[in-house]
């Protein structure tokens, strides 16, 4: 079985995937990400999976991109970092934008679990996710980043207000904006997530599976894929180039 460095993962039935680096609020790495998109793969190649849970450990689900943790700056230095613009632009679309969408796309039902921080990189796993459960003190905090989900999952001028003013949005405007699924005590959040998680698991996997499907679908036909993909354009060009 694979060893995780970044990540908890328990197979199973309902399987849990927990970003492990408390100690930096769940930054994510490039190792994290990639053993996230490994352990993602797994879940999908794995019959007994039924549903999967992504939650992060400590106090906060993830404070977003690593921007330079000792860990981080090693495995650059290990496995060297992109320069120039076109290694920089293959590097990042691979790491956010390619492998956020497969997340978003895997058939099996995804929740993430979301309490304390879920900042800029944060946001785009959680809602990369079909469900999302958050605890009474979680703070949202979106951006113009590399998976531009941010109007789609609160609207466009909810999402212009807040990015213009750059501000967090507690869970309860979170739900407001349907942004979020339900929210929970934190002492609570835990156990309705995993019991949620059981009922879906009770269902028929291909009538979940192909619910899912038709969602997304519907959401591709409205032009999810194709904005988000030219709101990645945009972002690395103005980034790198402006």
């Amino acid at each position: 079985m694979t060893q995780y460095r970044q990540i908890r993962f328990q197979p199973g039935r309902i399987a849990r995937v927990v970003l492990n680096r408390p100690r930096y609020r769940n930054a994510q790495s490039r190792i994290l990400l990639e053993e996230l998109d490994d352990v993602f793969a797994r879940c999908q190649a794995d019959d007994e999976v039924r549903v999967i849970v992504l939650s992060g450990e400590g106090d906060h689900f993830s404070a977003g991109h690593d921007l330079g943790t000792p860990e981080e700056e090693a495995d650059r230095a290990q496995r060297g970092f992109p320069s120039e613009g076109r290694g920089i632009y293959k590097r990042m679309r691979q790491i956010y934008m390619e492998n956020t969408m497969r997340w978003r796309n895997i058939q099996k039902p995804t929740i993430a679990m979301v309490r304390g921080y879920c900042i800029f990189g944060g946001w785009m796993i959680a809602s990369a996710m079909d469900i999302i459960f958050a605890s009474e003190n979680t703070l949202f905090l979106p951006s113009h980043f590399q998976y531009f989900c941010a109007p789609w999952d609160v609207g466009p001028r909810k999402a212009k207000e807040l990015l213009f003013e750059n501000r967090f949005i507690t869970a309860r405007e979170a739900l407001f904006q349907h942004f979020i699924n339900r929210i929970y005590p934190d002492d609570k959040l835990e156990a309705e997530t995993l019991g949620y998680a059981d009922r879906v698991a009770e269902n028929d996997p291909f009538l979940v599976h192909s619910a899912k499907f038709s969602i997304n679908h519907m959401m591709d036909a409205m032009g999810f894929t194709a904005e988000l993909e030219a709101a990645f354009q945009t972002y690395f060009i103005k980034r790198y180039f402006e």
